[in-house]
Parts: structure tokens; C-alpha cells; sequence
């Protein structure tokens, strides 16, 4: 297992591991639902339990989610067969809120090494990402259960192709346990297996954008269907990022019906 930011850092026990959290965690940082100042906001208790979360940036899409935002302190499942369709730019502006507000954004296994610069550029301080490699399942869920326990910490990104539901339900509790914004990237296939995910949204690619369907969002509007051009995630034809277009514009597509 290693991790590295800005300059590479060569992590090989889960010991180490322990102490670089414990470190983010004496240095003041507080999670983004619990703790310290919320950058989230509380919900409809009526709806949701009052349950805080955080703007995703797209008003469409808050609008169909209880709270209004990602669910904080809860696991957000992501299911798609392929990386790079605009799952990063549709994170983007709530890791980039966390992570100016001092929140470190954790990377686990991530199927890709990202480009520095081009995060930099999306306006994610580098100093404030950690990214962990892991060579083993098993290796890749604890460090994601230990990084979601972790009040120092604004978000979890997991990739798994396989996990079974007893270690879904660990990471389920270790987001409630932190606080934080908890993502876990699976494929397309899982869409049919039962999930304790407060929130999971199938993601299609689109020749002008990203297509989500939100296939269950507790309190929320599951089977609705939402298209997020290529202008309003903030990607040029070329590749390049702008601030977000207006996230008000976002269609929404009359539900088919909701999934469980």
C-alpha cells in the first residue's frame, strides 16, 4: 500500500497508514457533517431525519435528493462499467468545497493515476488529496472503512469491482462514524443487488454529456433521470475545465419509475 499528493510518499504498512490519518486528524481538521463547523446544511427532518448534506452544485439533481445535496455522513454508490465518463466532474464542485474548507480528499484504489495539474486547474489544492494504491481487495476496503472514520476527512473516493454486503454495511457505518462524503464506485451490474447506500445513481455516458438515473436515494426521487451536458459539467470538447454552467438548466426526465 502507498500514498502520495503533491510529492510521492511511500507508505507500506497499514500502521503508517494509521498515523498519516491520526496526523490530518490532530492538525484540526473536523468532518464535513459531524464534529466541528458543518459545511453542509440539515435537511427536512420530515423527509430525511434532518440528515446534513452537501450542494452538489447542480440544482436539478439536489432537487431530487432528500436534504438537497449529497448525503453526508452516508455511502454514495456510483455504478458505471466505464471510468472517465464525467463521474469526477460531477464531484467536482463538492470536492472543491471541501476541500478549500481545509477537508482532505482520500482516494482509494482508484482505477487511474489523476493528473496533478489538471486537478489543480479544477480547483482541488493538491496539498489537501491523499491518494492510496492498494493491491489487494482487502487491503482496499480497510483503508476505505479507516479513511471514512476518519473527522479529518472531507471525502472517501473507493473503487471495488467485487464487495459483499457484510463490508458494505462496515463502510455504511464508517461514513456515519466520520461524518464525511462517503463514494464508492462500482459497476453497472451491482445496480441489482441490494445496497444499504443511502444514495445510488447508474451513470450512462452521452454524447453531449452524462446521463444519471438515480436507482435509490432514501427520501429522494428514485427513478429519476437526469442529463448533464458536457457545458454544465464544465468540460470543453478538448478536454478542458471551466467553472460549471448554469446548474439550473440541467433536464430532467419524467420518471419511469422507481427502482429499489
Amino acid at each position: 500500500m502507498d500514498t502520495f499528493a503533491q510529492d510521492p510518499t511511500a507508505i507500506a504498512t497499514r500502521a503508517e497508514l494509521r498515523e498519516r490519518l491520526a496526523q490530518l486528524e490532530r492538525g484540526g481538521g473536523s468532518g464535513a457533517g459531524g464534529g466541528g463547523g458543518h459545511l453542509g446544511h440539515r435537511g427536512n427532518a420530515g423527509t430525511d431525519g434532518g440528515a446534513y448534506a452537501l450542494p452538489s452544485g447542480y440544482a436539478a439533481l439536489d432537487d431530487s435528493l432528500a436534504g438537497g445535496g449529497w448525503p453526508l455522513g452516508a455511502l454514495i454508490e456510483l455504478l458505471c462499467d466505464t471510468s472517465g465518463i464525467g463521474e469526477l466532474q460531477l464531484l467536482r464542485p463538492a470536492l472543491v468545497r471541501l476541500a478549500r474548507a481545509g477537508r482532505c480528499i482520500v482516494w482509494v484504489a482508484a482505477p487511474y493515476l489523476p493528473y496533478a495539474p489538471a486537478l489543480a486547474r479544477q480547483g482541488l489544492p493538491l496539498e489537501r488529496l491523499l491518494m492510496i494504491r492498494c493491491t489487494r481487495p482487502q487491503e482496499s476496503l480497510w483503508a476505505t472503512e479507516q479513511a471514512l472514520r476518519c473527522p479529518a476527512v472531507g471525502a472517501v473516493l473507493g473503487w471495488s469491482t467485487h464487495i459483499v454486503d457484510r463490508s458494505l454495511r462496515r463502510l455504511q457505518l464508517a461514513a456515519e462514524a466520520g461524518g464525511s462524503l462517503g463514494i464508492l464506485h462500482r459497476p453497472a451490474v451491482a445496480a441489482d443487488q441490494p445496497s444499504p447506500a443511502a444514495l445510488r445513481l447508474r451513470l450512462h455516458a452521452a454524447p453531449d454529456g452524462l446521463m444519471l438515473e438515480i436507482r435509490k436515494a432514501r427520501g429522494g426521487r428514485a427513478g429519476a433521470r437526469l442529463h448533464l451536458t458536457s457545458a454544465h459539467l464544465g468540460v470543453h470538447p478538448g478536454g478542458r475545465t471551466t467553472p460549471a454552467a448554469d446548474p439550473d438548466a440541467v433536464v430532467v426526465h419524467p420518471s419511469a419509475g422507481a427502482a429499489a
